[in-house]
């Protein structure tokens, strides 16, 4: 039988808590929240739902490209986010697209479109389907007689690759693990593993401008990104191959990050890297979460460039099983493909000292670095790294097992620079702990580093909230406005690298400036005039994105 996604969740559908470990869970929620019984809910199945019928019947030149499959247009109803599982969980699909197309090349996707913008159709471009932000959901609204989402699965390969250069020409649809497989045979990796790796794609990753795993340097695809190929409603758009230029703004730039409104990608050309065979790690402790702080700012600031200094704030630590839970966790780590490490480690251990930061005996090292797995994780021997590294992985199944136990289990993050810190750590703790005793009653919030900057941290924040049976999206559509409101109000961006989706959407309205709003509804209608492509998501549809 061949292997399948969910299509209510993340991930396989043999993949997850077990029933015993879910059992555990839930007792331990149930002590930490002073809860009588954590109930754990049965997932949805497909004959459960009740899909309304398909609205679009395509041209017979299409048909073999599209699918009305019950499994198909339910998976590609909604993406990945808490409020994604919890509205499958209470099996609601009130709104799935009328047909999931499979285009094999570039000239199919090129018909699909000019038969969406000739019907008026919505066109939903979809990768991996991992959206966290409601990026591939049909627009919430009947302004369209139908939807289509394109699936670029079947764009998969990777076309050539330039060794002089060291990149690659490689089609939007390859998911990462397939990527680096590819990649693998010429010696290369991309080096980009954000943590929806397994199942998210490139083209994906550049019209969301990810964030990979690494914390300093090459942090966003945006670092990789030579030249694009897009496919528009007007035409394809091809970029040229340049190291650097000076022409006027970059066309590159103006796709990356699109989200799917300007035109589809179909292929990039992708700077790539030599695959490591140094690495250097370390975990380091400190009293106080502001201590992690003011060592993570000097390394930051020092040219070290490390590819891992996440800060992990005592309970961070704890829930992921890389600290006792009364210290400030630092994994810090270093590779190169082309020397040893030692110098670049023993200075950032210096400044990790030189602020109260416990270094572990014998740590600083440099190894050979062990097998790297698909996810850009290693074989090696068990550390707090480790520990760390396996629950990050793994915390997309334990979400969605969270939400079954009926609870709020969600992140927002966000970048701010170093001199506004501890104000808006200050001023957003407080505002989503008070939330969440008015909303829950109890609940829990943590924060970690994801990625550093000589002016500034990204901090990722953990929300963990009993939740009402029956009111779990409620509750954290309050808690979530109380956060975004709080991180606008105190400096800091709606999103640093999860994208905008349909929902950010009023908060990132009120953060770009509104001449800059009206250029990109002008080449909106420039590329896209009926107003197909994905509707909703930083821009309204034909109908309002001229007020804008």
């Amino acid at each position: 039988m061949m292997r399948r996604r969910k299509f209510w969740g993340w991930g396989w559908e043999d993949e997850g808590p077990s029933h015993e470990q879910q059992q555990r869970v839930a007792q331990l929620l149930a002590a930490r929240f002073q809860l009588a019984e954590v109930v754990i809910q049965k997932p949805p199945r497909l004959e459960e739902l009740s899909l309304r019928a398909t609205r679009l019947t395509p041209p017979d030149t299409l048909a073999a490209l599209c699918s009305t499959d019950p499994f198909e247009r339910a998976a590609h109803s909604y993406g990945k986010a808490f409020r994604d599982v919890v509205r499958a969980f209470r099996r609601e699909y009130p709104n799935p697209p009328d047909l999931v197309a499979f285009p094999r090349d570039e000239a199919d996707l090129i018909a699909l479109l000019d038969w969406c913008s000739g019907v008026g159709a919505a066109a939903i471009p979809y990768g991996g389907g991992s959206s966290v932000v409601g990026g591939v959901e049909p627009p919430r609204t009947d302004t369209y007689p139908g939807t289509v989402s394109i699936d670029l699965r079947r764009l998969d390969r990777v076309l050539e690759v330039d060794h002089a250069s060291r990149a690659a020409r490689i089609q939007a649809g390859v998911l990462g693990p397939a990527l680096e497989d590819q990649l693998r045979t010429h010696g290369y990796t991309l080096r980009h593993f954000p943590q929806s790796f397994e199942f998210s794609s490139l083209g994906g990753w550049i019209a969301t401008r990810s964030g990979g795993h690494f914390a300093t340097l090459y942090t966003h695809i945006d670092d990789f990104v030579e030249a694009l190929r897009i496919v528009t409603p007007t035409g394809v758009i091809a970029s040229r191959r340049l190291p650097g230029s000076g022409a006027g703004p970059s066309p590159d730039r103006m796709f990356i990050g699109s989200e799917g409104t300007l035109g589809i990608i179909t292929e990039a050309w992708m700077r790539l890297q030599d695959r490591p065979t140094f690495r250097n790690t370390v975990a380091v402790t400190f009293e106080s979460f502001d201590a992690g702080v003011a060592a993570v700012r000097v390394i930051s600031q020092a040219g070290l460039h490390p590819s891992n200094c996440r800060l992990l704030d005592p309970t961070e630590a704890l829930t992921a099983g890389a600290g006792g839970g009364s210290e400030a966790v630092l994994l810090l780590a270093f590779e190169s493909a082309d020397h040893t490490l030692d110098p670049w480690m023993a200075r950032a251990l210096e400044c990790c000292r030189d602020h109260g930061g416990r270094v572990p005996d014998g740590a600083g090292a440099t190894v050979a670095s062990p097998t790297r797995r698909d996810d850009g994780s290693t074989q090696e021997r068990p550390t707090a790294a480790g520990a760390w590294r396996q629950s990050f992985l793994g915390a997309p199944y334990l979400r969605d097992a969270l939400v079954a136990m009926g609870m709020i289990s969600d992140t927002f993050e966000t970048a701010i620079t170093w001199d506004r810190f501890e104000i808006f750590h200050r001023g957003v703790v407080t505002a989503v702990e008070q939330a969440m005793g008015r909303i829950c009653g109890a609940g829990q919030l943590t924060c970690r580093f994801t990625h550093v900057y000589p002016d500034g941290p990204a901090p990722y924040y953990t929300v963990l909230a009993p939740g009402r049976p029956g009111s779990q999206l409620e509750q954290w559509d309050e808690i979530k406005a109380v956060a975004a409101e709080a991180v606008l109000r105190l400096g800091g961006t709606i999103t640093h690298h999860h994208a905008v989706g349909r929902d950010h959407r009023p908060w990132y309205d009120q953060q770009r400036p509104e001449g800059f709003a009206r250029a990109l509804a002008a080449a909106k209608r420039a590329l896209d005039p009926a107003g197909i492509l994905n509707p909703g998501v930083l821009l309204d549809g034909p109908a309002a994105e001229g007020k804008r």
